[in-house]
């Protein structure tokens, strides 16, 4: 009796637990975010760094192949025009220029032999003892015998050109910015085996973001405060494949040899706005996930990507063009953990 009892108050007690329906999770608070507004792009100064390269630069190459057997120079050494830079070994060269001469030696000697007999056909044929067929026979055999005379003398000329061609000499005076050949390699025609960077004009070759055009002046930027104006010379035709930039090359003027080749200058240009609808976003706040740059703008609370065209980096902005407004509110960090429709919210400036 005692035992049923105590069942009896266990299940009153256990039953209005089972009925009890469990307590909602507490919703977490969205995120803070540090964002910053959108600002209008407008003319300001491009500062670029560039790289200091002569206005002529020659690959020297050797016009025939062969064994280096010397090399005259060494990289980074100044050279006068017609300074010897590598030697060829010149045997099969000078058999060559041997073999040429006895070629025309003997033509030499087929056309004295064809002169003479036509002459002796001639004087024949005044007396009538020979037909004008045969006459007309020796002279051709005698403007076969020029021709194969002058094709010697030719080949004679292209031997000797040959062995010319197996000293290398510089074509200007300037610096060897690179040699690359060695004593003892063997070198086809027109394979590279050292580069002339010519003395004279100096230029300053700069690359620019893809959407900028190069402008016609700028200042290159030297030690102690000091400046050198800047000329566009020339524009790559296309925009580079790897790093999207677009190449230009500007006179240095004023600068001579006294600019170290291959030296990095910082160069500071004024570039105009290139296009409408240009806006102005920190760096930080460009987001790419391989599908192009975007933006995360912020909208009552709720963040969305935007699509945008990067124009230019300077510094720590970004010119961008997109569909956006001038003080829109954009995510300016960790835009890496942010998804579509995201609640967030803003930290005070």
């Amino acid at each position: 009796m005692r035992c049923s009892t105590f069942l009896f108050f266990l299940g009153v007690l256990v039953l209005p637990a089972c009925d009890q329906a469990p307590l909602p999770e507490a919703e977490k608070a969205p995120p803070f975010v540090r964002t910053a507004r959108v600002g209008a792009a407008a003319a300001a100064d491009l500062g670029l760094s560039g790289t200091v390269r002569a206005r002529v630069e020659s690959p020297l190459a050797f016009q025939v192949g062969g064994r280096i057997v010397r090399r005259a120079v060494d990289a980074g050494e100044q050279v006068t025009a017609g300074q010897l830079l590598f030697q060829l070994d010149t045997h099969d060269l000078e058999q060559g220029v041997r073999a040429a001469e006895a070629d025309l030696a003997a033509a030499e000697t087929a056309l004295t032999t064809a002169v003479a007999d036509l002459a002796r056909a001639r004087q024949l044929r005044e007396r009538s003892f020979t037909s004008e067929q045969a006459t007309e026979r020796f002279e051709l055999a005698r403007r076969e015998a020029q021709t194969r005379r002058e094709a010697a003398a030719a080949r004679l000329v292209q031997a000797r050109n040959a062995l010319g061609y197996a000293r290398l000499q510089a074509p200007a005076a300037g610096v060897l910015v690179d040699v690359a050949g060695e004593p003892g390699q063997v070198v086809g025609v027109g394979q590279r085996v050292a580069l002339l960077a010519q003395a004279g004009e100096r230029e300053l070759e700069v690359h620019f973001p893809a959407g900028v055009a190069p402008p016609a002046e700028g200042l290159a930027l030297l030690d102690g405060d000091m400046s050198l104006p800047l000329v566009l010379r020339e524009t790559a035709g296309a925009v580079e494949p790897q790093g999207r930039t677009l190449r230009a090359r500007y006179t240095v003027l004023g600068a001579r040899n006294e600019l170290v080749l291959g030296a990095v200058l910082r160069a500071r240009f004024h570039v105009e706005q290139q296009t409408e609808g240009g806006f102005v976003v920190p760096l930080a706040a460009l987001n790419e996930r391989g599908e192009g740059a975007r933006v995360w703008r912020v909208r009552d609370g709720i963040v969305e990507a935007v699509p945008v065209d990067v124009q230019r980096i300077d510094g720590e902005l970004a010119q961008v063009r997109g569909v956006l407004a001038t003080g829109d509110s954009v995510v300016a960090l960790g835009t890496h953990l942010l998804t579509e429709g995201m609640k967030v919210r803003e930290l005070a400036r």
